[in-house]
């Protein structure tokens, strides 16, 4: 009987759960030790002082990705870096997560495109004020922090200006 030449074990994919909202932390501390590391984030509008801004959120909250060969790299320095929680394991092996998975997410993340803004003539709800939890109707962008709406009240439609950061798009729209 012949025994097998063992081949190098492949470079794979893992995935660290991270201490919470420490996520960049992590990265930095292991892209600074010489880790190839994957953080996917995405760009979403968010209301910050009365107005929408564009932030970067990660897609999987308290996750990154770190590829590493079994056989190879040194693991322990993982554990006790900043930032890390624990590398996801089944049992005592580390977990791996397919090239194709990590492709596809980097093509999600390289596709996204801004969230749209309101096109006039959508419908819209009202989240802050005295008006809230009414519907109206978008009609133009007031300036960079603000919108024109029509709104029916007491059966008469008036246009009116409200803050951008306080009007959603209606859940059917």
């Amino acid at each position: 009987m012949q025994a097998e030449a063992s081949s190098p074990a492949p470079r794979r994919w893992y995935v660290i759960h991270c201490k919470p909202r420490q996520e960049g932390r992590a990265l930095e501390n292991l892209v600074r030790q010489g880790f190839v590391c994957f953080l996917p984030k995405l760009s979403v509008r968010r209301p910050r002082n009365g107005r929408d801004v564009m932030v970067e959120e990660s897609l999987f909250p308290g996750y990154l990705f770190i590829n590493l060969d079994a056989s190879q790299d040194n693991w322990a320095p993982i554990r006790s870096t900043r930032g890390v929680g624990r590398i996801l394991r089944v049992g005592d092996r580390p977990l791996p997560v397919s090239d194709a998975i990590i492709e596809s997410i980097r093509r999600r993340v390289a596709a996204q495109s801004p969230e749209p803004r309101l096109q006039p003539g959508e419908r819209v709800v009202i989240t802050d004020g005295c008006f809230a939890q009414l519907e109206a109707i978008f009609i133009a962008e007031d300036g960079d922090h603000r919108v024109t709406l029509l709104l029916n009240l007491l059966h008469q439609e008036h246009s009116l200006s409200f803050p951008a950061a306080s009007v959603r798009r209606c859940a059917g729209a």
